[in-house]
């Protein structure tokens, strides 16, 4: 019996699941891509894991620098563990059926650490702004005290306004084809399959979006422009090159993570498409997160010698 069968097929029926195309549009390229993410998924994993651990172990990174980059770090593990896991499962099993109260679930969680990674950005460019622009009062300001109170912000803030607005979409009444051209249940294409006007809804999307997404995005240039101006001013060539290393890794992680959520939630949609969509989604749901770990080692000296000390001690045991 085809899926199909089991959902109504007339106007505002009442939907039991979504299937999610994917990609299935490339049959024979489903063993490849699931190595390929298979291994993608392992190295976030172990990438953010190890940072994690190396923070804990050395004590010369017990700092509100590396507090914030520690939850930046678990956060990435939450955030793909909601979307590549089940991808990981249609590509190997090729049951691409998702009930619809997982697929409203999928969409919470994905919301939810989407708008923490957009909160704790912030919190890191609020950071290096005090490190910089305000030294001598660093220790003052970034306690652990207000540490611990931003970084729990930056966690439960999302969460009531996304609970509502998750329920709110799924309470649309869906109707013809139950199809979604997607990877995960995203907002987009699930929207695409809803019945009726769905205007009221879309303003209240480019409202969170201008709260979660661009609010942050220009809090975080506008500390940089100070930022800059006051490496600008450091009479040292060493200082500044310190300075500026310090702060790119944040800027080129900001670049990748907003440029892509700004292009896919604010655009018009009338100008979506399923392919486009599914490229931005990879970008900032897979890329990112994998190059993350690479970005904040490589581009972080104090990292890479804690990290040399780690595996250094690791031998010698």
């Amino acid at each position: 019996m085809k899926f199909t069968d089991l959902v109504p097929q007339q106007n505002h029926s009442t939907l039991v699941a979504f299937i999610l195309l994917g990609f299935s549009d490339v049959p024979n390229l489903q063993e490849f891509l699931f190595g390929l993410f298979l291994m993608v998924y392992l190295i976030i994993l172990m990438g953010n894991s190890l940072i994690i651990i190396i923070i804990r172990a050395d004590p010369s990174l017990q700092t509100p620098m590396y507090f914030f980059l520690g939850n930046f770090s678990f956060l990435e593990m939450c955030y793909v563990s909601v979307t590549l896991p089940r991808l990981l499962t249609d590509l190997y099993r090729q049951d691409r059926i998702i009930s619809f109260m997982a697929c409203g679930t999928q969409m919470y969680f994905f919301l939810i650490f989407g708008a923490t990674e957009c909160f704790i950005l912030t919190a890191m460019a609020y950071d290096r702004y005090v490190a910089i622009c305000n030294p001598l009062l660093y220790p003052l300001i970034m306690n652990n005290s207000l540490c611990i109170q931003l970084a729990a912000g930056c966690w439960i803030s999302g969460v009531p306004v996304h609970i509502g607005f998750t329920y709110w979409i799924f309470s649309l009444p869906f109707c013809g084809s139950n199809q979604l051209n997607h990877f995960f249940c995203d907002i987009p294409p699930v929207l695409t399959l809803a019945c009726g006007d769905t205007f009221m809804i879309e303003m209240i999307i480019y409202v969170i979006a201008l709260l979660v997404v661009t609010i942050p995005f220009m809090l975080i240039l506008a500390s940089y422009v100070k930022i800059i101006s006051s490496i600008l001013k450091l009479p040292s060539a060493t200082g500044r090159a310190k300075a500026f290393s310090t702060c790119s890794s944040h800027l080129i992680v900001v670049a990748l993570f907003f440029g892509s959520g700004i292009i896919t939630y604010l655009r018009p949609k009338s100008s979506h498409s399923a392919g486009v969509d599914k490229f931005l989604s990879l970008f900032y749901t897979v890329v990112t997160p994998m190059f993350n770990p690479m970005i904040y080692c490589l581009r972080n000296k104090d990292v890479m010698i804690a990290l040399k000390k780690y595996f250094l001690r690791c031998f010698v045991l």
